[in-house]
């Protein structure tokens, strides 16, 4: 069952963003607990700047699309799985398909380790260390006011680094690996720079309950 939006709603799961020598950038959310059930989701960002939600349900177009910005929704079947070979990330649906090698632990994942779950999850938290993230990782933040006067919080607990991607939008592959560069624009913060999966706790409240 969903929970009310006047409520909190929490987002277990994790985070992979990458770019390619094509200038398409992806973000794509692997959750495994949420409101929603376990699902995943991709946004798109093409180098002429139009952005896509790719999303498995209406409900979940429905929230992710008033959180965020895009140019364009899909909602069609989407499946994530690691289940292939350690380390692999599949992604596949009508409109895209990707290909993710994901290698080692990152220096700033295993700081994110020394951090005990339960504060790195809390809102608080995210609060505390968003002017840090501003600094450190170019175009990202952990706190910010998104769409319908919602608020959100993302803290962060592992890092690892993508090695490689092999993908096809539409139709069109997506090239090597590249920088995901320049940030992407679907709210008020990008994915890291650098190619990277990273273990997440997103909180979603309105700003006069957050």
């Amino acid at each position: 069952m969903m929970a009310p939006m006047g409520e909190r709603q929490q987002f277990r799961g994790r985070i992979a963003g990458v770019g390619s020598t094509s200038g398409i950038r992806v973000v794509v959310g692997w959750w495994q607990e949420s409101p929603y059930g376990t699902f995943a989701d991709a946004m798109v960002e093409r180098a002429d700047g139009h952005r896509m939600l790719l999303a498995p349900t209406e409900p979940v177009a429905d929230l992710v699309s008033t959180t965020y910005t895009f140019d364009e929704v899909r909602v069609e079947p989407v499946a994530v799985t690691d289940q292939v070979r350690p380390g692999r990330w599949e992604f596949t649906s009508p409109s895209l398909t990707l290909t993710l090698e994901v290698g080692a632990r990152m220096p700033l994942g295993h700081l994110l380790r020394l951090v005990p779950a339960a504060v790195s999850a809390s809102p608080a938290f995210a609060t505390a260390v968003d002017p840090v993230a501003r600094v450190v990782l170019r175009g990202v933040r952990t706190r910010g006011q998104a769409r319908a006067g919602r608020r959100e919080y993302y803290g962060a607990r592992d890092m690892h680094a993508v090695t490689s991607v092999r993908g096809v939008l539409d139709g069109i592959p997506l090239g090597d690996l590249g920088p995901v560069d320049p940030p992407c624009r679907f709210g008020f913060s990008s994915t890291p720079r650098a190619p990277s999966v990273t273990d997440v706790v997103t909180t979603i409240g309105h700003v006069s309950g957050s």
